[in-house]
């Protein structure tokens, strides 16, 4: 019987242990999508404990606490912090088989070195062992990231921001490239006329352009996506269920601007064609400055209105939806193809009855001018899983070209996450292991290792050109 999380963790054969000790484990970190505040990079903050550290923002172990019986108060109400790692830890064995399981020991022994198992009776000696070690510059928040050999963050950033937090980490050069991603879905939220007009204001306010026209608006946004790329942006990024791809007239989405900057609500029809167009706009400008631009498609977001009104959106109340994507998402890409205006693109599905569509429909518009120039991206928030990432990579290696992967992101808002970039290093190993030893691949170690080397990172570097090899 094997032990739980020991060095072969998830590598079941000799040679998917040396693909992941030999190749993988040694590589850096590009992690080119995640939600973590560029503040606290700037600040290089200390976490007062480890629930602020490990369960602040987490809407993944709240999910878990909250199906385990865990009264709110404990997740994100206003019982002492002490008191909410205590619940947290008495609902981790409920979690095997939940990868929040694999991931909490994991953070705990790459992190803390604590190689206990979490539970109601070891939560208070592990929470004061590792809120100590917070406490020291070893584990501040930069150091974290340089325990992990994260060499790039992209975090994601709206339109709005001012982005002096990434103007102070480029100035202070810190070692870790902390860049910014453009991510304009509140530019693009027409559903709410009120709240739309609100964002408007904001960005008059950061472009200093004054918004009456659909012109302007669009002046405004150029303004910022601009400015985005002088802080050395070369990113985009969309949360939607859905591409959008009506067709429309110019004559018809300034009309329908003219209309919701009045205040007037848009027909169902006017909000899906002013999508439309400003996902085309969008994509042209990332064609235009050669940015790469990703789309996250299929999640049914906010669900519980009683909680939203509570706690607001990104709280834990989210789902996997059912939107049909093939048709939009072919047009989409197709319009920008055929005018020669399609970036780098990565697609991410977040139902998993999707995979075999999104890994065909990247390779319709992959023309051989790149590597990889259309990605199915990786698993995704509730495919972010064992299962989630194998099915993924099958998908990806039945359709298309494992080997020009950019591999794995966090999509996180935790900075003790990275973890996660070793758990899917494992699986891919332990893929290539298996199908050596079956005999369906060769035993040719030095060309499968570098393939899983270009995976981890190298293709990354390459494709978003952010760092020298």
């Amino acid at each position: 019987m094997k032990q739980f999380l020991d060095e072969h963790f998830l590598l079941e054969t000799p040679t998917a242990q040396q693909l992941y000790h030999d190749f993988a484990k040694h590589m850096p970190v590009i992690d080119y999508h995640c939600h973590l505040p560029p503040d606290q990079i700037a600040g290089d903050i200390n976490f007062g404990n480890l629930t602020q550290a490990w369960l602040y923002g987490d809407h993944y172990k709240w999910r878990a606490m909250r199906t385990n019986g865990i009264n709110e108060r404990f997740c994100t109400g206003d019982a002492k912090d002490e008191e909410k790692f205590a619940k947290w830890a008495e609902t981790v064995p409920y979690t095997m088989r939940n990868p929040l399981y694999h991931w909490t020991h994991l953070e705990l022994q790459r992190y803390f070195d604590v190689h206990n198992i979490l539970n109601a009776q070891s939560a208070a000696g592990i929470y004061a062992a590792c809120t100590e070690k917070l406490q020291s510059k070893e584990y501040s928040v930069r150091n974290l990231l340089h325990k992990m050999q994260v060499k790039v963050v992209c975090t994601t950033d709206d339109p709005v921001d001012s982005l002096e937090y990434h103007r102070q980490i480029k100035k202070e050069g810190i070692g870790i490239r902390v860049l910014p991603a453009f991510r304009p879905d509140k530019a693009m939220a027409v559903e709410d006329a009120a709240t739309f007009n609100q964002y408007l204001g904001r960005l008059e306010a950061a472009s200093g352009i004054a918004i009456v026209t659909y012109q302007q608006y669009l002046d405004a946004l150029k303004q910022r996506h601009d400015y985005f790329a002088s802080m050395e942006c070369s990113v985009s990024d969309h949360g939607l269920e859905r591409i959008y791809a009506d067709d429309y007239t110019e004559q018809e989405i300034a009309a329908a601007f003219s209309k919701i900057r009045s205040g007037k609500a848009l027909s169902v029809e006017e909000q899906s064609k002013f999508k439309s167009a400003m996902l085309t706009v969008f994509a042209q400008w990332d064609h235009e400055k050669g940015w790469v631009q990703q789309y996250h498609l299929g999640a049914l977001r906010n669900n519980n209105s009683r909680m939203l009104r509570q706690l607001g959106p990104d709280t834990g109340w989210d789902s996997i939806g059912d939107f049909p994507q093939a048709v939009a998402l072919a047009k989409f890409l197709n319009r920008l193809d055929a005018n020669d205006q399609l970036a780098k693109t990565i697609i991410y599905n977040l139902n998993p009855s999707d995979n075999e569509l999104m890994a065909t429909m990247a390779g319709n518009f992959n023309d051989g001018s790149f590597p990889g120039k259309v990605q199915f991206g990786s698993a995704w928030w509730f495919l972010d899983q064992k299962d989630g990432m194998i099915k993924q990579l099958n998908a990806l290696s039945n359709m298309g070209l494992l080997s020009r992967f950019v591999g794995m992101l966090t999509d996180s808002r935790s900075f003790l996450s990275y973890p996660r970039h070793e758990y899917f290093r494992r699986i891919l190993c332990n893929l290539f292991g298996e199908e050596i030893e079956k005999g369906e691949l060769p035993n040719d170690i030095k060309w499968v290792g570098s393939m899983v080397e270009q995976v981890c990172y190298h293709n990354a570097v390459r494709y978003f050109n952010w760092m020298s090899e």
